[in-house]
């Protein structure tokens, strides 16, 4: 039960025995990845005082290019996530590859793979935009004391423990859930601790809002030109407001908040989708379940898409229920 002025390694704690594989081990996972985002949060708070902005010079496996904050993030979250000997394997958007860890340690225990996206929309920070870093757990399903394997990480999203994210904004808040809910958390930087400031978080059923990058219309399935041209219809409660930030965590958290819908649909330039569906997708998608909102790929569940590689790409719709279903609608419609 959430109780006032309550911090988030209190709230941890107190209410790790409602998680039905209660041994302690998630708790101290969740405390790490606190912790790693307390750091990335003084170093985004930095951007323009010292050189950790632009561009890093490399590409991820994606071809996508890095920015320095990238590179700091995903090794800030690596690195305390690896030496606090809590997960047997890490998989991120940066690396081209899952990391094993300790897997040649017959006596590691660890039960728990992390996969995260460690900051997600930092092409934005140059300008001073939101970003966020999203992350999911799952058990391993390989044997304790083995290597983790692919097989590890290529789950479905309803088979994640948890899942979370953390907007870098105008206030620092981590957001998360075990499957009992949404709670949010937001930082007090004068003292370092995570106070909860948002107990229960859900989706409104219905929204007035409406995210998706319009400048790729020409460019997106009939369907979702539909739905669009639906929102900006003058009746009833529509037109909706058109919203898009561009940073998927400030999009999902204005949007759980204040009721609405994010899309990003394959297109003909993405035809597969463009947002990962292990690292950025199933972790929004538990958040917005959890939350009693939806999310869909236009067709189908989004935790129910089997994964067949790491960085595997899906479409996505996610937000309030009844907006979500009736984008699917349309989507539809137009496959008959």
């Amino acid at each position: 039960m959430s109780k006032p002025n309550q911090t988030l390694g209190e709230f941890i704690i107190e209410n790790q025995t409602s998680f039905k594989y209660t041994s302690g081990e998630l708790s101290r996972l969740l405390n790490s990845i606190r912790l790693a985002a307390k750091v990335v949060n003084h170093e985004v708070n930095k951007a323009g005082l010292v050189d950790i902005i632009g561009n890093a010079g490399d590409t991820n496996i994606q071809g996508e290019d890095q920015q320095k904050l990238d590179v700091y993030a995903n090794q800030k979250f690596i690195q305390t996530l690896t030496k606090r000997n809590i997960v047997c394997g890490i998989a991120s958007e940066e690396e081209d590859d899952f990391i094993a860890i300790n897997s040649q340690d017959e006596n590691n225990q660890n039960k728990y793979v992390v996969l995260i996206d460690p900051l997600d929309g930092s092409s934005n920070i140059d300008v001073n935009v939101s970003v966020g870093t999203i992350f999911s757990i799952y058990r391993r399903v390989t044997p304790l004391g083995t290597p983790v394997t692919l097989e590890d990480f290529l789950q479905k999203g309803s088979a994640q423990v948890a899942a979370g994210y953390v907007v870098y904004g105008t206030s620092t808040m981590l957001v998360y859930t075990t499957g009992d809910g949404v709670n949010g958390f937001t930082l007090n930087p004068a003292i370092g601790s995570y106070y909860l400031s948002h107990p229960n978080m859900e989706f409104p059923k219905d929204g007035h809002i409406y995210s998706v990058n319009e400048g790729n219309y020409a460019d997106f399935p009939v369907g979702i030109k539909k739905y669009i041209k639906y929102c900006q219809e003058d009746e009833g409660e529509r037109p909706y407001t058109s919203r898009y930030i561009g940073s998927l965590v400030s999009d999902f958290h204005r949007n759980m908040i204040k009721g609405g819908i994010y899309m990003y649909p394959k297109s003909s330039k993405n035809p597969k989708g463009k947002l990962r569906l292990l690292y950025e997708c199933n972790p929004m998608a538990f958040i917005a379940e959890q939350a009693n909102g939806k999310a869909s790929d236009g067709f189908t569940r989004i935790m129910d898409i089997v994964p067949t590689e790491l960085h595997e790409r899906v479409p996505f719709i996610c937000g309030s229920v009844n907006m979500v279903e009736k984008a699917e609608e349309f989507m539809r419609n137009e496959e008959l």
